[in-house]
Parts: C-alpha cells; sequence; structure tokens
C-alpha cells in the first residue's frame, strides 16, 4: 500500500499539470503591436466596425501597422458581437480613419492592424 502513495501523488501532480497547461493555453492572449488576421476576419471586422467611431485624423498622420494613434483620436473597445465573431479581436480597440479600420493595442495606442474595405 505505501509503494502506491507516490504513483498516486505522482499521477495527480501530472494531471493537474496536464490540466493547468490546457486551461493557459485556452485563456485569450492580450493585445499586442502586431496582429494577423485572416482575409475571413478581416472581412467581418470591416462589415461589424466600418460605421461605426469615425473621426477625422491630423493631415499629418499617417494609418499604418505598428504607428501609434494620435492622442486626439478616440479608440473604443471592440464590441462583444464582433469579438465573439473574431475571438483575436476581443483585447483590441478600433478606431474608423480615413476610410480605414483601425486595430489598436489599447496599452500604448500602437495600430496592430489596418483593414480597408
Amino acid at each position: 500500500m505505501k509503494n502506491q502513495t507516490p504513483i498516486a501523488l505522482a499521477a495527480a501532480l501530472l494531471l493537474a499539470g496536464v490540466t493547468a497547461a490546457s486551461a493557459a493555453g485556452m485563456a485569450p492572449a492580450g493585445a499586442s503591436d502586431s496582429l494577423m488576421l485572416t482575409n475571413t476576419q478581416q472581412k467581418t471586422a470591416w462589415r461589424d466596425l466600418h460605421t461605426r467611431n469615425k473621426q477625422s485624423a491630423p493631415s499629418s498622420f499617417m494609418a499604418q501597422s505598428g504607428t501609434a494613434v494620435p492622442s486626439t483620436l478616440k479608440i473604443k473597445p471592440v464590441p462583444s458581437k464582433t469579438a465573439s465573431a473574431v475571438p483575436r479581436l476581443k483585447p483590441y480597440d478600433f478606431a474608423m480613419v480615413q476610410g480605414k479600420l483601425l486595430i489598436v493595442n489599447p496599452s500604448d495606442r500602437t495600430i496592430a492592424e489596418v483593414i480597408t474595405g
């Protein structure tokens, strides 16, 4: 009986580690400064967001991935409906500027992806 205790303990620890690793893989990733959506994901985001949060930007602003959006632009969280359809967008904010949909990392206001219709 004593010999079975270490085996049972090792099995329980192994199972707990596998469960934790699986849970970590399921957790949504945070926003980053670059994002590569598929064409289908881009079309879904455009369809859901292109009429929202339209703004003007300073004439010197160039909407490009890796560029910070000016502090004068208001970015808004991606709505839950869109985040459900494209889960990778959940941690991001967005704005419509110059006919482009900007997907923005809210932590540093850097454009992660630019989507055009």
